[in-house]
């Protein structure tokens, strides 16, 4: 059974913490440069349209997640049924990267969501990201198609209540 999961909102003071893991090698090379992704990271923390958490079993957090209304940035993912929310994620700690914890916590934070009204939620992995993709297949997520973004070709993913 997995552990119980813990989102706590991400606040400023998290932002260290934030900036040790986008400058890990595996979270490196699907999130890209980590000054950019911190600057984007860093500055989402008063957008309205994005929630932020850190990821955390009792004691130890472990990663990051990010829902978002589908916005104009997201156009490249086609039209969605009102009220959806996009999601990413990462695991920041390495030790906890294989032992399920992605999956499980994917699952978890989206069960919330639905329980909050969320019609579906997406994501959009890129295709090579083979991890990735089974964590979210795991979580219940299934493909949809390929899509162009801003960031390049990615794999639309979606999960329905």
């Amino acid at each position: 059974m997995a552990p119980p999961y813990i989102f706590r909102p991400m606040i400023a003071a998290d932002l260290p913490l934030i900036r040790r893991w986008l400058a890990l090698p595996h979270v490196r090379e699907w999130w890209g440069d980590p000054a950019e992704q911190y600057s984007l990271v860093s500055g989402d923390l008063d957008e309205p349209a994005m929630d932020q958490f850190i990821v955390s079993v009792p004691g130890r957090p472990f990663g990051y997640i990010q829902c978002y209304d589908l916005t104009a940035w997201n156009t490249g993912i086609g039209q969605q049924p009102p009220g959806t929310r996009g999601i990413d994620q990462f695991i920041g700690e390495p030790d906890m990267i294989g032992c399920g914890h992605g999956s499980a916590f994917i699952r978890s934070f989206v069960d919330d969501r639905f329980k909050i009204g969320a019609p579906q939620v997406v994501t959009d992995p890129d295709p090579t990201n083979h991890r990735a993709i089974r964590a979210y297949e795991n979580a219940g997520f299934i493909r949809d198609r390929l899509v162009d973004t801003t960031e390049g070709e990615a794999l639309l993913m979606v999960r329905n209540p």
